[in-house]
């Protein structure tokens, strides 16, 4: 345990964490992160909460979770298990979910999905028009009352604009917000985050209590960059592997 890095951060004499409710893993077809890679960087950025939000898998959550655990770092680190789900009209994320959910189901037919099992439904990336699987407008309009959470801030969108809108959407009605890296790889953990008092978070009102003090931040890298950027570090972290 001593060997692993365990950042501390205090504002105002209160220890702080950070938040990312939207990166990909190793189960994802289009990520290589190792899950075995994440807990250390997890510490070393401060970021203590992460929801694991593969495409249309729930069981990188529940591993990593075990990893957390079996290192000893249930204290200090938490794992929401997720699914980034692709509906028939684009994706929606469950989150604190026990089981998969399939994809191609209707928008409806997925928030029933994940409210059955206790999840939450958020709503990301979901207002730029140049994201390929976003929820369709119309689709957002009819579950709009069934949204728990909005990713105000995503470090992948086309234009920090988009970002902008999601804020004002989520502000008129009342809704929590947060961040999402929507990290492909393992350095990209972090880029987007919700800063709130530190505590462990096991279930939906933890996590609502965390977003109800806690404020959103990141970094937005341009996606044509953040692509070159991804293969770079595959590239390279298969170098370091191999050599």
């Amino acid at each position: 345990m001593s060997a692993l890095p365990n950042n501390l951060v205090f504002r105002d004499g209160v220890q702080v964490m950070r938040m990312d409710l939207h990166t990909h893993t190793e189960v994802s077809h289009d990520c290589r992160t190792p899950l075995r890679d994440i807990p250390a960087w997890l510490l070393r950025t401060n970021t203590r909460v992460i929801a694991v939000t593969d495409h249309d898998q729930q069981r990188g959550g529940p591993e990593l979770a075990r990893i957390v655990a079996d290192l000893g770092l249930g204290d200090r680190l938490s794992i929401i298990p997720g699914e980034e789900v692709t509906t028939s009209e684009g994706e929606l994320i469950g989150l604190f979910l026990r089981e998969r959910i399939p994809p191609r189901l209707t928008p409806e037919e997925t928030v029933r999905e994940i409210k059955a099992q206790g999840g939450l439904v958020m709503l990301q990336h979901g207002f730029d028009p140049l994201k390929r699987y976003r929820l369709r407008p119309e689709a957002t309009l009819r579950i709009a009352d069934q949204i728990d959470i909005v990713e105000t801030f995503n470090s992948r969108l086309s234009r920090h604009h988009w970002n902008r809108v999601a804020a004002q959407w989520a502000q008129e009605r009342g809704l929590p917000v947060c961040a999402g890296s929507d990290a492909h790889t393992l350095r990209d953990i972090g880029e987007a985050w919700v800063e709130t008092p530190f505590r462990t978070v096991q279930t939906p009102e933890h996590l609502l209590a965390a977003l109800r003090e806690g404020v959103v931040g990141g970094h937005w890298t341009h996606p044509v960059y953040a692509y070159g950027r991804k293969q770079w570090r595959n590239l390279n972290g298969r170098f370091r592997r191999e050599g």
